[in-house]
Parts: structure tokens; sequence; C-alpha cells
């Protein structure tokens, strides 16, 4: 689980950072290193400090409680012990702190995806202003709803399946499959994203100056190594070494080099050309479609999963683009909104066991359920991304205004016009 952790820190940075970094222009290069590696840094602060006690803790069902503030009680000096933190097996526990530090890093990233929607524009100060807004209000409640129980020990019997049931998140409740975050992380991202490039307003000169990325050979690293970390991500989800984190890691695997096949053979079709960033852009909506699902499909149904995220997010970062008309400058809705939500719902279809899927786990009686209902299931998963992209939606629109409000959203258009680096950091990525 620490490995995992590891791999999650090398996703966001370096790879999210490089993947963006190379899709900007050269002026802005150090502007979204800088945003990327800060939002992290920030975080993990905020994650330490209240975050981590309000996403999992026991409280209600949107929110936990402040019992876990500054990881208070994790160290009990008195008896000299360490706390630790269900997995999904009975009797299997891993150290409290690991688990902290693990889902810190996708409290970290989440936060980090968001600012691909309004890089080249956004102030710094009012990118960390709004970040500690969405964390708080947004990624918090989201992580609880979603992931927070109490783990399976205390489900002895049909009656504290129940009674541990009504502790656990609103959605976890329902009975959602997110195994990695479809919702959580993605499509709460991709919204978060999505309404700032609409408030903020598109860049000076967009439509009409070139703003192709600068180095997609930074692209192609930062890409590659979000493969690598997503490994640790899915499979590091299942939260112990055992068929489950087997069965994630070949779905990553999978599903990732298959949306990077369509993606390249659907933009050959439609444009004439296969391209480097084509590439790199499928492999990410491969491994954001296959993340809620990881776990709980076979690999023929991550294949499936892949296949449709090349094509679909394909058309997000176009036609859907188009559509909505917001300048979202790295495509963050197109890829992680369209390839979470997609994703999210195709769980509900390939979990199935008669689809070669998992299905759902039974504490009771510690076996596979013998009853799946595909109908039913991805109907839960509808409402699962419904209310994900609601409350974030809320959030972020409030969370900006304020922000707007008190420092201001946007940099003058002088200083858009040369660039962040300088303007913002004082400083450049490069001396010509």
């Amino acid at each position: 689980m620490m490995i995992c952790a590891l791999l999650v820190i090398l996703m966001t940075i370096p790879g999210l950072a490089l993947f963006y970094g190379g899709l900007v222009r050269a002026k802005n290069m150090l502007s979204v290193l800088m945003q990327v590696f800060m939002v992290f840094s920030l975080v993990v602060v905020l994650w330490c400090m209240y975050g981590y006690s309000i996403a999992f803790t026991e409280g209600n069902a949107f929110f936990g409680t402040f019992g876990r503030v500054f990881l208070n009680g994790i160290w009990d000096p008195v008896a000299g012990t360490f706390a630790t933190a269900a997995t999904f097996s009975k009797g299997v526990v891993i150290p409290e702190f690991v688990f902290v530090a693990f889902q810190g890093t996708f409290a970290a990233i989440t936060c980090t995806l968001i600012v691909g929607a309004f890089a080249e524009r956004a102030k710094f100060s009012a990118v960390l202003a709004f970040i500690v807004l969405w964390f708080t209000f947004a990624y918090l409640p989201a992580a609880h709803m979603v992931w927070f129980w109490t783990g399976p020990d205390a489900i002895t019997s049909a009656a504290t399946a129940t009674s541990e049931a009504l502790k656990a998140g609103w959605i976890y409740q329902k009975g959602a499959l997110d195994f990695a975050g479809g919702t959580v992380v993605h499509i709460n991202a991709a919204v978060a994203g999505l309404v700032g490039a609409i408030m903020i307003g598109k860049r000076v000169g967009y439509g009409r100056e070139s703003m192709a990325p600068h180095s997609l050979t930074m692209t192609m690293i930062g890409a590659s190594l979000l493969w690598v970390g997503w490994f640790g991500f899915n499979a590091g989800s299942s939260m112990e070494a055992g068929d489950l984190a087997a069965l994630a890691f070949v779905n990553t695997m999978l599903a990732t080099a298959a949306a990077t096949v369509s993606w390249v053979f659907g933009e050959w079709i439609t444009k004439g050309k296969p391209s480097m960033l084509g590439g790199a852009s499928g492999a990410v909506a491969g491994l954001v479609a296959i993340t809620p699902a990881a776990g709980f499909v076979g690999p023929m149904g991550g294949l499936v999963i892949g296949l449709l995220a090349g094509v679909v997010c394909l058309w997000g970062v176009t036609g859907l683009k188009r559509l909505i008309g917001a300048d979202d400058s790295l495509d963050v809705f197109g890829v992680h909104g369209v390839g979470g939500i997609l994703g999210a719902i195709l769980t509900g279809v390939f979990a199935a066991p008669q689809l070669g899927g998992q299905g759902t786990f039974d504490y009771v009686t510690n076996k596979m359920a013998t009853e799946y209902s595909i109908g039913h299931q991805v109907w839960v998963q509808i409402q699962a991304v419904g209310t994900t992209i609601l409350w974030s939606a809320i959030v972020s629109v409030i969370a900006y205004k304020l922000v707007d409000i008190v420092i201001g959203l946007r940099v003058p258009e002088e200083e858009e016009r040369e660039g962040l680096d300088i303007t913002s950091h004082g400083e450049q990525a490069y001396h010509m």
C-alpha cells in the first residue's frame, strides 16, 4: 500500500504536471508545473489537518466528524499502539497511517486535475483559494458519500449488515460501485474544471491565435508516468495484495492499451493522421474509464470499456467541446468527465457475473452474492454520477464566485499575453 501511494504521487508530480505542462504554450509552462506542485502540497497539508477526518470517520451520510483532526488518535501513547484501517477482507487490516497517506494522494491528484481546465489565464492566488474551498466542500463529502463504510469485520448477520450499512456514506448505502474514483476523482474534478473554464472565460485570442502544445515530448513523458502510476491508483484501491489487486492491475493495463488504439485509429480515420497527442490522450481516457470498474469487471469487460472510452472521449474533446463552447484548455471535461461518466455507468453493466464480472460480495455469507441485476445496478450508477455532477457543480459555482469577489479569478490581459511564467512567478521555463 505504501508503494501504491508512492505511485499515485508519481502520477501527480511529475506525471500530471508534465502532461499538462507540455500541452500549454512555452510562456506558461512553469505556471502549470507550479499550480500542480503547489495544489498537491496544499491538499496534503489540509488532508492531514482535517480532510481525512471529515472523509473517513463515522458521522452522517454526507460528512464524517472531527475525531481524527490533525491525525489525532491514530497513535495511542498510553497503550503504545497504532490504529488500523479495515480492508475488504474480514480480519485483514493495514496501519491507519498508510490508509491516510494513500487516500491523501487521491485527494491531492483530484484537486490538481482541475487546473488544466483554466490553464494559462487564472491568478495563482485565486487557484489556491478555490482549491481550499472546493476540497473542503466538494471533495471531502464526495469521498465520504462514495467510499466511507465501517469495514467488513462487524458484519456477522443480516441484522448487523443492515445496521453497519446505515453508518456508511450516502452513495455507498445505495450500493454504487466505484472501485478507485470514477465519481469521487474524475467526474468531480471535471465538473469543477468545466465550471471554472466557463466562469473565468476564454483565453485571449482563443480560436484566432495558435495555442498549440509547446512540447508533446513532455506530454508523452507525463502520460507514460500517469499510466505507470495508475497501477498504484487502481490496484492499490483493493487495499491488499490479492486477487482483486491482480484483476485491477490487468484491467488497468488492457483497458488503457485498448483506448489508446481506438482513439488513435478514430483520429486517423477522421483527421487523416494518427498523432502522438491522440495516443497520449487515448491512454488517459482509458485510465479514467477503467478506474471505477477496475476491480469489478473481467478483462473482456475492461477491453470493451477501453475501446469505447477511446472513441467516446475523442468525441468529448471535439464534438462535445464545440457544443459546450467553453475554453477547457487541456480538455479536462472531455477526457475525465466523459470518460468518468462512461466508466461509472459501464461498471454497472460489466460487473455482472454473467459478463465475466465480480458481481457484489455478501459479507453475511462471505461469498459472492447470488443475484445481480444489470438494470438495477446501472440505475444506481447513474444516481451516483448525477449526485456527483450536481454536488460538484453547485460547490464550484459558489466557490469561484466567492474567490472572484475577494481576489479576482483572472490575470489582466497584458499579463496573460506576456505569459504567466514571467508575470506570476518571475521566471522562465526556457532561455532562448
